[in-house]
């Protein structure tokens, strides 16, 4: 390999390796840009769930999504690694003595790139030079974080969906109560007590979309746990809780809930770039890039 071919190759290998840290950093530590790696990945696999035949084609585009992007992390830094370590294939190694002589491709090289990150540790290609000494072991390293911080992630995401499907559900039982012919309804305005909960539970979910954006992917099959099938439901109790003058208390939580509601829906537009001009044409958008209907007014 020629002293050119050499240095390009780790240059390569070295941006490969820069470009998938910064991307788990940014995903796990920070808030995922708008043209980074895992969040064009994320929405590459939605869009491809979207066209897929079958009714529950959607509900893959969530895990999915989840194992594209380590896998992505994965073969970054795989071929970074083996990049970095081609240049110095044979002569900075030492082989086992059943293997035979070393081999000198990039193959090889990504052979040990891949134990390594692993942490497998076969044993059967070790660094000898100096340099390699301590890159094998950083590559280790990090490939045991990048494992760790994947099953935190994965760990991370399930509370998230719990608190969205909950509030979901209270949603629905709302409107199925306010409904039912054989039941005299909830009374009109709701207790302000309904209304601050929900409030809360909205911006608790509304926090969770901007720290795992990842979230927002995860299709709920079942309509009873689908916030975006509800969303415009509760938007009518928000309007129907400001309308009442004669009760201040509703009226002051119903505005409460409206400007979470506002919120919300902006931020499916600068996050998820949900088409609308209004606050409800936002939410009727989000309950069809869900592939579920918006509930209207009981």
């Amino acid at each position: 390999m020629t002293p050119t071919v050499a240095v390009l190759s780790s240059a390569v290998g070295v941006a490969l390796i820069a470009i998938a840290l910064f991307d788990v950093f940014a995903t796990l530590f920070s808030h995922p840009r708008r043209h980074s790696l895992s969040r064009a990945e994320i929405r590459a696999t939605w869009s491809v769930c979207h066209h897929l035949p079958g009714s529950r084609t959607l509900a893959l585009a969530g895990p999915l999504s989840f194992l594209v992007v380590v896998t992505s992390w994965t073969m970054f830094l795989g071929f970074g690694w083996a990049l970095v370590y081609w240049p110095w294939m044979p002569e900075g190694f030492l082989l086992a003595t059943e293997l035979g002589a070393a081999g000198t491709s990039l193959l090889d090289a990504l052979s040990f790139s891949l134990v390594t990150l692993s942490t497998l540790g076969y044993g059967d290609v070790s660094p000898s030079h100096g340099l390699l000494r301590v890159a094998a072991p950083l590559e280790a390293l990090l490939g045991l974080g990048l494992l760790t911080a994947s099953v935190s992630w994965l760990l991370s995401i399930f509370p998230v969906l719990s608190r969205r499907r909950g509030l979901a559900y209270e949603i629905r039982l709302l409107q199925e109560v306010g409904n039912d012919s054989a039941d005299p309804g909830p009374p009109e305005p709701l207790p302000a007590s309904v209304y601050a909960d929900l409030t809360s539970r909205l911006v608790a979910s509304e926090r969770d979309l901007v720290t795992f954006p990842i979230t927002y992917y995860f299709h709920d099959d079942d309509v009873r746990f689908a916030l975006p099938a509800v969303m415009s439901h509760l938007l009518d109790l928000a309007e129907l809780a400001r309308r009442q003058s004669t009760c201040p208390d509703a009226h002051f939580h119903g505005g409460l809930l409206l400007r979470a509601i506002d919120d919300f829906a902006a931020g499916l537009v600068g996050r998820f770039g949900l088409p609308g001009d209004s606050t409800r044409e936002v939410l009727e958008a989000y309950a069809r890039d869900h592939v579920v209907g918006a509930v209207g007014p009981g």
